[in-house]
């Protein structure tokens, strides 16, 4: 489905909203178990329950996976867990998780990225970027300073910033895809028949 831009006058550029109803992410992810893994030593204070990864990291849970060459997670008094992924220019923070229903996935990368569970948000800091993917191709893309998805809400919140390296501009970008609908359906619907007021002037 066509992505529409709605415009939120507390950021700088724009936000991203996805048609409701076929944009959650998939509701059995959060009855599942969080799988942590990295390379090298970490670290578990379970009195503190904060949990620090190091090399190559990898914090799961069913199908949302976000991979950062450093990840920091603590569980909060209500049982909610907050993450931050680190990553850099040249080896960003990555987020992937499967929509309900259908087959499509939304991902992003980012030099950072914070996840927040009772909120149910994203945070994509530093040349960030967002994908929708549908049966494996993109079928919507973002880019931007910064990049915050609401799951609840159902929208992605876009920043323009500084120029890079990868965004001399300093502006946030979106390439939308068509209805599906709409890019099958014919241009022109039935015979074309003039006004009654230029059949009268005839």
């Amino acid at each position: 489905m066509m992505t529409p831009l709605r415009f939120a006058p507390s950021l700088l550029a724009a936000a991203l909203a996805v048609a409701a109803g076929g944009v959650l992410a998939e509701k059995a992810d959060r009855n599942k178990n969080w799988v942590i893994e990295a390379d090298q030593p970490g670290s578990i204070d379970l009195q503190h329950n904060v949990i620090v990864l190091v090399g190559n990291a990898v914090v799961s849970q069913g199908s949302l996976v976000l991979r950062a060459d450093r990840i920091e997670m603590r569980e909060l008094p209500d049982g909610y867990r907050v993450a931050s992924a680190l990553g850099s220019a040249a080896r960003p923070a990555s987020w992937r998780q499967r929509r309900e229903g259908g087959d499509e996935v939304v991902e992003g990368t980012a030099e950072r990225i914070d996840f927040d569970g009772r909120a149910d948000t994203l945070r994509l800091t530093g040349n960030g970027a967002a994908r929708r993917l549908r049966g494996g191709a993109v079928a919507d893309e973002i880019t931007g300073a910064t990049i915050v998805w609401d799951n609840a809400a159902e929208v992605f919140r876009v920043e323009g910033g500084a120029s890079s390296a990868t965004n001399p501009a300093g502006r946030m970008r979106a390439v939308l895809s068509p209805r599906a609908e709409a890019a099958s359906a014919p241009l022109v619907q039935g015979p074309l028949t003039p006004s009654r007021s230029l059949q009268d002037k005839r």
